[in-house]
């Protein structure tokens, strides 16, 4: 048996599987596959063409821990999924969120408030993405990646997976930290190898790419190929691998 609140708008030929909630004002675009026990929270809006599979968490609001520095605004929009996106089965979007068209969210994936995704960005299996990141249009985040708050990834990155992000060099104590806590900021075309790790406020120059391992710790060149413990230039990436070079 389903709960569907009344004051739900939905449009024409959407499918809604066995045990799903849906609270009130949420606006349901038409040719959207709602799967089994999916949870669409209040004033979420779907796009057309959405697919949401099995046990997805839609639009819930946050509730941080007493010890968290994370302050929740009150008054966070309701999540907006575009047209043509998927959520993968057992996913958790929080309200505040804007996901742009033909968005591949993986299973499992997390994806916290006052987030912004851009079109056609892949968000893999597992990936947690904190509080008020931003990534743009066609950047691939890949299996199990971390992305903490505060970080800015812009078009066109690839995130390779176990990829882990900073953002607080003082791990939490002492009062200072609130006045330095920054993610990275990875500029487009960036590649991030798999299981490297990058400090808080580092930038990632366009076209950068970084080893499989390496430790980011100073900001990046642009078209320069880092690797090691900590990161140094190794070389300059061939002109073939370069984005004005891609079909």
């Amino acid at each position: 048996m389903n709960v569907i609140h009344d004051s739900v708008k939905m449009g024409m030929q959407v499918s809604v599987g066995h045990f799903t909630v849906i609270e009130e004002g949420v606006k349901i675009g038409n040719h959207v596959s709602i799967g089994n026990n999916v949870t669409i929270y209040a004033g979420v809006e779907i796009g057309d063409y959405v697919t949401i599979f099995d046990n997805a968490v839609i639009g819930r609001r946050p509730k941080p821990a007493k010890l968290s520095t994370v302050k929740v605004r009150k008054d966070l929009p309701p999540l907006i999924i575009g047209a043509g996106t998927t959520i993968g089965a057992n996913s958790v979007l929080y309200r505040g969120v804007t996901i742009g068209s033909e968005v591949m969210v993986g299973d499992l994936a997390s994806i916290r408030e006052q987030t912004v995704i851009g079109d056609q960005v892949v968000v893999g299996r597992g990936v947690a993405v904190e509080n008020e990141v931003t990534i743009g249009s066609r950047t691939k985040i890949q299996t199990n990646a971390y992305i903490t708050a505060y970080t800015t990834i812009e078009e066109q990155v690839f995130i390779a997976p176990t990829v882990t992000t900073t953002n607080d060099n003082f791990m939490g104590r002492t009062k200072e930290r609130f006045q330095s806590i920054r993610g990275a900021h990875i500029k487009k075309g960036a590649r991030v190898g798999g299981a490297s790790i990058l400090l808080p406020g580092v930038t990632v120059a366009e076209e950068s790419f970084i080893a499989a391992g390496a430790l980011v710790s100073k900001d990046t060149e642009e078209e320069t190929v880092y690797l090691g413990v900590p990161a140094k230039k190794l070389r300059a990436v061939p002109e073939k691998e370069k984005l004005k070079n891609q079909e």
